[in-house]
């Protein structure tokens, strides 16, 4: 079954939190590919280079099927794996956080460490905040410009988002619509003469 809402973070969020002297700077940033998730991750690598760790977890996909952790030279499963809990304990989906530590000199122990990492990625990803997202398909219409009001109508009556639009003898619309109602749309523009549709 398609999963059709999902969760991400509204916008980047950031913070910073001290424990036994060893700060830990947080990261929250919305990520759509591994790619990406990859590449930013070299980035506040070498930003922070001067930091004993750059740890990290991202989640991908509307079904929360991708992700990967790291614990960049931490104990196994003190630093990445709290990270990622806290991204599993709101539910989140493309997403990345990163969570930089500059050791204070003072060790913190296993449980320590798990417990400032997981302190970290929350304040970070509270600060970015949540919403709501469907998981959308993108069509190009293509129809005669008389049977303009007819798209117009089906595109009026349901959640379709028009991206581009190109009236002319010819018309074409860029849409995008909910993944769960897409056979329905499609039915009903099929129903209109003449009408060429292209999922993108």
């Amino acid at each position: 079954m398609s999963i059709d809402l999902y969760y991400t973070i509204r916008e980047a969020g950031k913070s910073k939190y001290v424990e036994k002297m060893s700060r830990f700077l947080s990261f929250a940033l919305p990520v759509s590919n591994a790619e990406e998730a990859r590449s930013l991750v070299k980035k506040y690598q070498n930003e922070y280079h001067d930091a004993r760790h750059v740890c990290w977890a991202y989640m991908l996909g509307a079904d929360r099927s991708e992700w990967q952790l790291n614990d960049n030279g931490e104990p196994s499963g003190t630093a990445g794996k709290p990270i990622l809990g806290q991204i599993n304990s709101l539910g989140l989906t493309d997403v990345l956080v990163i969570v930089v530590r500059y050791f204070g000199g003072i060790k913190l122990g296993t449980p320590g460490l798990i417990a400032a990492y997981r302190e970290a990625a929350r304040l970070a990803l509270d600060e970015a905040g949540k919403q709501k997202m469907r998981k959308m398909s993108s069509f190009r219409l293509v129809f005669s410009y008389v049977n303009m009001d007819g798209v117009m109508r089906i595109v009026k009556s349901g959640d379709i988002e028009i991206k581009e639009r190109i009236f002319d003898n010819v018309c074409t619309l860029l849409i995008d619509l909910p993944e769960i109602l897409e056979d329905e749309f499609i039915g009903r523009f099929n129903n209109i003469e003449g009408m060429d549709i292209e999922k993108l």
